[in-house]
């Protein structure tokens, strides 16, 4: 079963870092022992056609095609086994990131906390297995990224649960699950597309941010 699904104001957009083993490899980062994770802020939120906006001074933003689960009710401290009963359905989700500043900063809020950093939609759909999905991303009709839910570090399950020990999930709230391997940097201009096997496509146009205050 599949809905319309258009970016809301969550509680919060939980983001999992190096959890495809050859996204981690293409980093050079070590395999992690536990689930990576990071906040993005609801101002983020974009839905399908509208635009990317690149920020002044930072030299390369990058694409990065997600399995987003959107949690339907209340979660706290839940079992692995049980946790897939308090899924809403899943969507597809860009976890767009301006790479140097991640490396510069050494941490998240920066990098991947810019307004419209967080295309989701354009579907939620309830009734797919998340742990057998290919992801893809396409840069002007280019794949970038081709990979599947099964070369996971964490799973669905494992990751929810890891989570609603940390935090308590709200209806409404969304998990991004890392990224495959084969991320890459976005121009203005570009068309960036997100596809979700069994749930659908996410477009969105890339341009360049202008401050009306700069100087």
């Amino acid at each position: 079963m599949s809905v319309d699904f258009l970016p809301h104001r969550p509680t919060k957009i939980i983001g999992i870092g190096s959890n495809y083993r050859r996204h981690v490899e293409e980093m050079g980062r070590p395999i992690p022992q536990v689930p990576k994770v990071f906040l993005k802020p609801t101002t983020a939120l974009i839905g399908a056609g509208e635009a990317i906006a690149i920020p002044p001074g930072t030299e390369r933003v990058d694409h990065e095609a997600e399995l987003g689960v959107v949690i339907g009710r209340r979660m706290c401290r839940v079992p692995k086994e049980a946790a897939l009963e308090f899924v809403a359905g899943y969507t597809c989700v860009n976890d767009v990131t301006a790479r140097d500043f991640q490396r510069a900063d050494g941490v998240f809020a920066r990098a991947k906390g810019f307004d419209t950093f967080c295309p989701v939609g354009p579907v939620l759909v309830s009734d797919v297995d998340p742990g057998a999905l290919r992801i893809r991303a396409w840069v002007n009709g280019v794949l970038r990224q081709d990979g599947h839910t099964s070369d996971m570090i964490f799973d669905v399950p494992t990751l929810l649960a890891f989570v609603s020990h940390i935090m308590t999930l709200e209806p409404g709230d969304i998990l991004s699950t890392g990224t495959p391997s084969g991320v890459g940097p976005l121009q203005p201009g570009e068309v960036v597309a997100v596809e979700v096997e069994g749930i659908g496509r996410l477009e969105n146009p890339v341009e360049r941010r202008v401050d009306r205050n700069a100087s």
